[in-house]
């Protein structure tokens, strides 16, 4: 039986609140850069990691997006190019990494919640519940909603991060300072984990398309909000970054107490309460974006039989996946129970394996369909791009090299996550144990 045809779309100024919140949502999260770092390699670390990690990512999003704007987005390229077997894996892949990332947010909130209620810790399970929960029914109600929270709680997330910035340079008469950068004398396992906290602030430029049938003219809207986003989000780091350092604030006090405690320390406790404001406000928009793209994916799997039929069932009023939505929050309710430092490691780990079948297909069919229609297009021959490719190649293997370097809880989350992407085999065997048909294709 057809699907009923979707017909509530969101507009380009929604997609770049979504793709704002998905990849990240402002500065919160990104406290333990200076602490790893130091302020000699913050700067340098946070402006040289994207260029080498994020872009690539971008445009790899915008090509293939452009020639399969559908429902799944990255899974449905993977199995386009290179197979259901390696669709399977990037599916699988991503739906584990999101289930990790999702589980850092409500954390995150707590932490911000904090401030307010110096208790609240010792309830952090239930508050995280609630969280999960509540934007579950939100993410029922369709991506209409969903986009238009994200609005608003981007204007929650901004403004009160402007207010810092433009406090800073005026108690600084406008004469700001970046300390010369250099890696030199920092220890590798410190470089490994400085890269994971860029890398995971960074990263999701993929999950923005899984939703691309619902999303007003995808080609261009994709585009535009996609460069738009990053943008935003790059100015955003420097000068939550440079605010920091110009401050002077202790590195141990703002990875235990981020922003809020930040902002108290250049304009008093009511600074310091909007960017707790802002901190929630940040967590609760990255929770409900991703979770929107990460409940298209076992939809779209469903439907081509890897998983079960029930996950493509759409909700009858909302035409929302509502089953997936469920199952979803389901499993990150238990995941919320790992510490930040070790999601950290899992999620970017797991995402860089899935992205890198994104690069692979790129290349694939630039060779075996060359002469299909693609509105926006790499300006690189295939050898250029094998040539670009390795730049996030790399990153991703020296951070995961740091993390075996670091203590021992960082070297069992990178081992848990090099596990974690083994089970794919182990479902995929069981897949074709009952679908053999599938074996082949």
């Amino acid at each position: 039986m057809p699907q009923p045809v979707l017909t509530r779309k969101i507009k380009s100024f929604q997609l770049i609140a979504l793709v704002f919140f998905t990849v990240s949502g402002g500065p919160y999260g990104l406290e333990p850069l200076l602490s790893y770092a130091g302020e000699h390699a913050a700067f340098l670390i946070l402006l040289v990691t994207p260029l080498l990690w994020d872009v690539p990512a971008i445009f790899t999003v915008l090509e293939l997006n452009s020639m399969m704007p559908v429902t799944g987005g990255y899974y449905k390229w993977v199995k386009h190019a290179l197979g259901t077997r390696w669709g399977f894996y990037e599916g699988w892949w991503t739906w584990i990494y999101t289930f990790v990332d999702l589980a850092i947010y409500p954390v995150l909130f707590v932490t911000y919640a904090s401030f307010f209620f110096p208790g609240i810790e010792d309830y952090r399970i239930p508050v995280c519940l609630v969280i999960v929960w509540l934007s579950a029914g939100l993410n029922i109600l369709g991506i209409v909603p969903v986009g238009r929270t994200a609005l608003f709680l981007g204007a929650a997330v901004l403004s009160p991060l402007v207010i810092l910035i433009v406090l800073v340079i005026y108690q600084h008469s406008g004469i700001i300072s970046v300390p010369s950068q250099t890696l030199h004398g920092l220890p590798f396992s410190s470089i490994g984990m400085a890269l994971y906290t860029v890398m995971w602030n960074c990263l999701g430029w993929d999950n923005i398309t899984t939703y691309a049938e619902e999303v007003e003219k995808p080609t261009r809207s994709y585009l535009v909000s996609t460069f738009t986003a990053f943008a935003l989000v790059m100015v955003i780091y420097f000068f939550g970054i440079m605010v920091a350092q110009q401050s002077g604030i202790d590195h141990n006090t703002f990875l235990e107490s981020g922003f809020p405690a930040l902002g108290e320390l250049v304009g008093g406790h009511w600074l310091g309460a909007i960017l707790a404001m802002g901190g929630m406000a940040s967590s609760l928009g990255i929770y409900a974006a991703v979770l929107l793209s990460v409940s298209r994916v076992p939809k779209a799997m469903a439907g081509d039989g890897l998983l079960p039929k029930k996950l493509n069932v759409l909700h009858s009023r909302f035409q929302t996946p509502y089953v997936s939505i469920i199952i979803c929050s389901i499993v990150v309710s238990f995941m919320i129970l790992w510490p930040f430092a070790e999601l950290l490691i899992i999620d970017v780990t797991v995402y860089g394996a899935g992205l890198s079948l994104e690069y692979i297909s790129l290349i694939k069919l630039r060779i075996t369909s060359p002469n299909v229609k693609r509105p926006f297009k790499i300006p690189l021959n295939v050898a250029g791009l094998c040539a670009i490719m390795i730049l996030p190649f790399g990153v991703y293997f020296i951070a995961l090299a740091g993390a075996f370097s670091s203590t021992p809880k960082s070297i069992q989350a990178a081992i848990f996550a090099i596990c974690t992407l083994l089970t794919a085999e182990l479902a995929w065997r069981l897949i074709i144990w009952r679908k053999p048909h599938l074996k082949n294709s």
